[in-house]
């Protein structure tokens, strides 16, 4: 972990528990939600909503997940290295604990189950806070650039992650299905993950060495026990095997010998 990366990790972790706050404290950010909310994107430009309807795909996690983990399956496979599925589940992993967590524990409700205008709609059973489809392209587009073998291929895949996610967030309110502060919130929370992986870099290099090691032992063992063939008999000693035959015959020459 470098320490850029530490300050950018610090930086971004306060500018989410600063998004927090400021939900909690119903803040200006609230009302500007409900200014946006009433503002109804989706019925200012109707024209891109079937469009968008498509995009937003792109941040959810299942379709996602099966897209990227078929291309990292193909990279492993030709690098002869586990480390890229490997990272991406831990990626995954995270995004599900701690996204899950927050969801959860705070209990928001989104714009379109919203119950007392001006509210924050918080520890009311709601799922939205922060933003799942957000935070999910933040970490499944943005992991391709993290495994990017090149830094000219990382800068490329850095770009297209950026705007994919910040579209994705975008898109979400203006669907309707997110405040605008979930949508923040959801973009710090996936920044927070692709930050921290370096962290887990020394533990999935063991892991990925157990599983060599096991597939090893494995091979090893199925070559250990498979049945050797048969030799056959010499003639005249039924039984014998060829090796004692030829042991004999060496004696006998050698008694032979002036």
């Amino acid at each position: 972990m470098s320490r850029h990366r530490i300050v950018l990790f610090s930086a971004t972790l306060a500018f989410y528990l600063a998004i927090v706050v400021a939900v909690l404290t119903t803040s200006w950010l609230v009302r500007f939600d409900w200014q946006v909310m009433f503002f109804r994107p989706y019925q200012q430009w109707p024209e891109i909503h079937a469009f968008l309807d498509y995009w937003v795909v792109l941040g959810q996690r299942g379709p996602t997940a099966v897209m990227v983990a078929a291309w990292l399956g193909w990279r492993s496979w030709r690098q002869h290295t586990l480390r890229p599925l490997l990272m991406f589940g831990a990626s995954l992993l995270l995004l599900n604990v701690t996204v899950g967590a927050a969801k959860l524990g705070m209990g928001r409700l989104g714009p379109h189950y919203a119950t007392t205008i001006g509210s924050n709609e918080m520890w009311l059973g709601g799922d939205i806070f922060p933003s799942g489809h957000t935070a999910n392209a933040v970490v499944t587009w943005g992991i391709l650039a993290y495994l990017a073998s090149t830094p000219r291929t990382r800068r490329y895949l850095s770009a297209v992650s950026a705007v994919v996610s910040l579209s994705v967030g975008l898109t979400t309110v203006y669907l309707g299905t997110h405040w605008l502060s979930d949508v923040f919130l959801g973009w710090a929370a996936g920044l927070l993950i692709l930050l921290a992986l370096p962290w887990f870099e020394p533990l999935i290099a063991r892991i990925e060495n157990a599983i060599f090691g096991v597939r090893e032992s494995l091979r090893a063992r199925r070559a250990g026990i498979a049945p050797l063939p048969e030799p056959a008999a010499l003639p005249g000693a039924p039984g014998r095997r060829p090796r004692d035959g030829a042991a004999a015959a060496a004696r006998a020459r050698a008694g032979a010998r002036p």
